[in-house]
């Protein structure tokens, strides 16, 4: 029973180490200690990575996994912006547009889950691509400054890509959410 147990919370164990990780990074990036950062940023995205796959291999798919995971990476994305932002590393307007539409993201489920009692985390498909686009514009922005890899064009052309997908995930939680809170409202009426 115990094997079990271990096997059920490994993957939330591991998603919670990678919410450790935020502050840590963001501590080295402030230090300008980019390297260090850019491969803690490489260990969080290998734990996201694993805990993904240690969930459904083991079937330990849980409750407040499906909470703590995007929980984890928003958390690592919007920190990791900021800081960013913060220090004149990536354009200010990007930073506000990802954060502005993850504070929609999660003012929207509290409304819906105040209206239904009935929120359960089930990411968008166009949320799982922004999410990748953030996190590989964030590792390039790293790897340009902790280890002196720069591709200009490739990051210019990413910031736009994370704008447009940014813009198009949020509408689209809006426009999904808002279908079903109206959808509730008239089966309940």
């Amino acid at each position: 029973m115990e094997g079990i147990a271990v096997r059920y919370w490994l993957p939330t164990a591991i998603t919670l180490g990678r919410l450790i990780i935020v502050p840590v990074a963001v501590y080295l990036i402030v230090q300008e200690r980019h390297g260090a950062a850019f491969w803690l940023f490489v260990l969080a995205g290998v734990s996201d990575a694993l805990d993904g796959f240690l969930a459904r291999h083991f079937n330990a798919i849980s409750r407040i996994g499906s909470f703590l995971d995007p929980l984890a990476d928003k958390a690592l994305v919007v920190a990791i912006f900021v800081t960013l932002g913060w220090l004149g590393r990536m354009p200010l307007w990007l930073v506000f547009l990802v954060v502005f539409r993850d504070i929609l993201i999660v003012g929207g489920a509290v409304l819906y889950h105040t209206l239904t009692h009935a929120l359960r985390m089930e990411p968008l498909w166009i949320s799982k691509i922004n999410t990748t686009a953030q996190l590989l514009l964030a590792g390039l922005i790293l790897a340009h400054l902790g280890l002196g890899v720069f591709a200009p064009d490739v990051t210019y052309v990413a910031m736009y890509v994370v704008a447009a997908l940014t813009i198009l995930s949020g509408a689209s939680y809006v426009w999904t959410w808002g279908k079903r809170a109206m959808a509730y409202e008239h089966h309940s009426s």
